[in-house]
């Protein structure tokens, strides 16, 4: 089986335990009051749930297309997968986990900023005099536009500062 066909079968595996999630145990916990509503709380992932099972189920049976045509100008080739740079993408990947695991300790702007340009470093950026700067700049004004104008509370900097 291909590769695109071992993803989709993954992937409609984890629709199927979502969609558990979504059809038996979200529901339970409302209160009688609220299960007469049309819309509960519980409905968006329920129509996740339906198109993500469908999307798989038509890339896991769709027939593969011709394989004597010349693959496309920018096609990923199956065959070459290691010729790619997977390890950037496993350490962007890594990264997410570390920033999501920092934001609390460092705070947004800390975490932000570290993981702009750490991210930029991994995938090949080195002009620090550009790249510092317009991190901070995105950092600070995500930062502004969520406490200030949507009126969240997001904490700026670590805890020891505040």
């Amino acid at each position: 089986m291909a590769l695109d066909r071992w993803i989709a079968l993954a992937f409609i595996a984890l629709c199927c335990v979502y969609g558990y999630a979504a059809f038996f145990t979200m529901d339970a916990q409302l209160p009688p009051i609220l299960r007469r509503n049309p819309v509960w709380p519980s409905t968006f992932p329920k129509i996740l749930t339906v198109l993500g099972l469908i999307v798989g189920f038509i890339v896991l049976f769709s027939r593969k297309p011709n394989t004597g045509a010349a693959p496309k100008e920018g096609a990923i080739d199956l065959t070459r997968l290691g010729d790619y740079h997977i390890g950037q993408a496993i350490a962007l990947l890594v990264l997410m986990v570390v920033y999501a695991l920092t934001l609390r300790p460092l705070g947004f702007l800390g975490s932000t900023v570290g993981f702009l340009v750490l991210g930029s470093l991994i995938l090949g950026e080195r002009r620090f005099h550009i790249l510092i700067p317009v991190a901070m700049l995105a950092a600070g004004s995500i930062w502004y536009l969520v406490q200030e104008v949507l009126g969240i509370f997001l904490r700026p900097l670590p805890a020891m500062f505040m």
